[in-house]
């Protein structure tokens, strides 16, 4: 391996000396990396347990991404959306046939399309629904994360988010997670544009909803003429063992938001899929972005959905997850420190007993030191998100050095 000038030390100096402190990162510095291992400037390997969020799901610098990438970035990389290109349209026909849909909204980041999905929800509410103006409600579950901006944190739950942010976008209400009778009356306000949901919530600790809950939500927006929002950016494109997260119900949203995996961790991507009465709301001048649908951006994220496609990583993310599933029980039946384990696919969670304290941060740093890297989520639960592409010996390896680690955990229940 060549030598890497920039030592861990000095990268962690830099940045904390000239970065602002807006993240709270495990002191690690990632110099390369490949399928599910990466590296530090010392050349020490690492398992990688959290994919960037689950913006990796392809496994790092997969090589037909790198193909694509390079011969993209040396023929056409930007034109805005002044001018047509000549790869928008095969991207926007590409999706809409794979995912069942009529039209594509290309963004770049997961909150830019997600709150792409609220202008839209907000518009078709006035033209289509009737409602009066500047009156619209979206309605989002408690414990919701989509990004950290304005309109973001204005329909978080999260008083981490929120605090010192205000004042924030009016029209965002909440109801409870998995929780269909709250639901239903909420929908019952005629003001009522949209209901925005992760069929797993991510950020709030992987929390699974009952089994038929994606499909009352839809039986219920139908019913109350109310658009079904899915984000699908951190549970689509394979994770949870299904191409969406939806597709375990048979549910099709209204309105569905992809981002993360799209871009096959090469660069950011998003993009909002819906139907012609919804997505033709929105006229020229009303919404846009300089690099959203940029020739490199769509060459790159079709390129990313058709690996995932060849390589069939939905089904693989199932049987690995099944294995991950497997050892994460034993381990939470050997060590009373852990409360539980949850999840779906290659989306899990180790939760400890000790809500509020700072045990999930203690443990991800011993994994650091035996060379697993992962991330909590909130002070307690632990995500544990691998590439799709992590092959069985590894995921052996992942559940033997948790279980190494939580041995070490100077607390046990």
């Amino acid at each position: 391996m060549p030598n890497n000038p920039m030592t861990t030390a000095q990268a962690l100096h830099l940045e904390q000396t000239h970065g602002a402190q807006n993240y709270h990162p495990i002191p690690v510095v990632i110099s390369r990396a490949h399928g599910c291992s990466v590296w530090d400037p010392e050349g020490r390997e690492y398992l990688d347990f959290l994919s960037a969020y689950s913006a990796v799901n392809q496994g790092h610098t997969h090589p037909r991404l790198v193909k694509v990438i390079t011969e993209q970035a040396s023929t056409l990389t930007l034109t805005s959306r002044a001018f047509y290109n000549d790869k928008l349209g095969l991207y926007c026909e590409t999706m809409c046939r794979i995912f069942g849909y009529d039209r594509l909204l290309p963004m770049n980041t997961g909150v830019e399309a997600a709150e792409t999905s609220v202008k839209l929800a907000r518009r078709w509410a006035y033209e289509v629904k009737g409602v009066e103006a500047d009156k619209a409600e979206v309605i989002f579950p408690e414990g919701n994360f989509w990004g950290r901006s304005l309109g973001a944190i204005s329909a978080s739950s999260d008083p981490e988010s929120r605090g010192g942010f205000g004042p924030f976008v009016p029209g965002m209400r909440h109801v409870p997670y998995n929780d269909l009778q709250a639901l239903e009356e909420a929908l019952q306000n005629p003001r009522v544009a949209a209901f925005m949901v992760e069929p797993v919530q991510g950020e709030a600790g992987v929390v699974l909803p009952d089994p038929g809950y994606l499909q009352g939500v839809r039986q219920l927006c139908t019913r109350y003429q109310v658009l079904m929002i899915a984000d699908e950016i951190q549970t689509g494109l394979g994770r949870t063992g299904a191409l969406l997260a939806c597709d375990h119900e048979g549910v099709r949203p209204d309105l569905l938001v992809l981002a993360k995996a799209l871009g096959g961790g090469m660069l950011p991507v998003s993009a909002v899929l819906g139907s012609d009465e919804v997505m033709l709301r929105i006229r020229p001048g009303q919404h846009g972005s300089t690099f959203g649908g940029n020739p490199l951006a769509c060459a790159v994220a079709m390129e990313a959905v058709q690996i995932i496609l060849d390589e069939d990583l939905a089904t693989h993310a199932a049987n690995r997850g099944e294995q991950l599933h497997r050892g994460l029980m034993e381990l939470v039946t050997a060590f009373p420190v852990l409360q539980a384990t949850r999840g779906k696919g290659l989306l899990r969670a180790l939760v400890f007993g000790d809500e509020g304290s700072e045990t999930a941060w203690d443990f991800c740093m011993l994994l650091k030191d035996h060379g697993l890297l992962a991330k909590p989520t909130h002070g307690h639960i632990v995500r544990l998100a691998p590439p799709l592409v992590i092959n069985e010996q590894q995921t052996q390896q992942a559940i033997e050095i948790l279980g190494k680690c939580l041995s070490q955990l100077p607390i046990q229940g």
